[in-house]
């Protein structure tokens, strides 16, 4: 009886911690493998050593120094000791609404768009997309480093995106990094000027490119690759809707006139310019026979003998010949 007592034990320990203690990970995962609830780690090695970490600021590196995890790759199969866990993390690539909030799905209307609040106290609606994944090299910070790690990226992105549509300023029309002005539109065009909205939506391509640069430290704070940041549409509230589509009407009008304008003068310009240079040639085609004529009555009065006396007579009678009245002096 103790003998089949031990002997069902020990088949019982061989299915139980034996054979379910092989494991694979697929090739969208990492694992890491924890004994005792603590988890494997690199000695001597921590995310203050990491490329990931250069985007922090000094003071921050030691904050966020977190330890190095042994990263099981896909493949298997794996075994691990029946006193250790297996935590396997999704690192495929996200996609969410700039507007989620992890923790209240209600907040910013359902998720649909993000209020903001421009310089000139303009309360905006944001909409966009953002892409983030976990980072591979900071997983410890993902499962440990905070409760809930996409919660704090949101927030931190949220807050990083309000401070730049608050502050925002267009850049100068002399800046390297200036938008191209629309074909059409004057680039020194008044109307547009302190009119906030009307900066952001012609400068997107900067403010995503900011908030790119601003939320690269996500990996090294959080444990989260933010891979991209697209803002699709800046819109204002209603009421100021038409107001604004008629202060954009106006500015399109007048910049349409004064491109106009400026083509036209161009044009004449141009024409002046041609106008110049025809009659300077057409005065250098008549300068030009007298100019040789000069040099060959210099060069026959340089001669020897009476060339240039012979020359002027034969000139006369050349005249002569051509003439149908002729009047001469009677000396008394």
């Amino acid at each position: 009886m103790l003998l089949g007592l031990v002997f069902g034990f020990i088949v019982w320990f061989i299915v139980r911690y034996g054979l379910s203690g092989f494991y694979t990970v697929n090739q969208d995962q990492r694992a890491i493998i924890t004994s005792f609830g603590r988890a494997q780690r690199i000695e001597g090695m921590s995310t203050a050593d990491d490329p990931i970490a250069e985007s922090l600021r000094p003071d921050e590196r030691a904050r966020y120094a977190y330890p190095q995890l042994r990263v099981i790759q896909p493949g298997g199969p794996y075994w691990k000791w029946p006193w250790q866990r297996v935590i396997k993390v999704p690192i495929t690539t996200m996609t969410a609404s700039m507007a989620w909030d992890p923790e209240n799905n209600s907040a910013n209307a359902g998720g649909t768009f993000l209020e903001a609040v421009t310089k000139d106290q303009l309360n905006i609606a944001l909409a966009g997309q953002i892409r983030w994944r976990v980072s591979e090299r900071n997983i410890y910070a993902y499962l440990y480093g905070v409760r809930n790690p996409i919660a704090h990226v949101m927030g931190y992105f949220v807050s990083i995106l309000r401070d730049r549509i608050a502050n925002f300023e267009a850049p100068n029309a002399d800046d390297d990094n200036a938008p191209i002005p629309t074909a059409g539109v004057a680039p020194d065009a008044p109307l547009s000027v302190g009119i906030s909205i009307n900066d952001l939506r012609k400068n997107l391509r900067d403010i995503n490119e900011h908030m790119d640069r601003e939320c690269a430290s996500s990996a090294a704070r959080y444990g989260i690759i933010l891979d991209a940041s697209l803002i699709t549409s800046i819109d204002p509230p209603q009421e100021v809707e038409s107001a604004l589509a008629a202060i954009n009407t106006a500015h399109n009008q007048v910049s349409s006139d004064i491109s106009l304008a400026q083509a036209a003068a161009d044009q004449k310009i141009v024409q002046s310019k041609r106008a110049v240079e025809i009659e300077t040639l057409k005065a250098e085609a008549e300068a030009e026979p007298l100019r040789r004529l000069a040099e060959q009555l210099t060069q026959l009065n340089q001669g020897s003998g009476d060339a240039l006396d012979l020359y002027l007579r034969n000139a006369r009678l050349s005249l002569l010949t051509q003439t149908r009245h002729l009047i001469t002096e009677q000396r008394s």
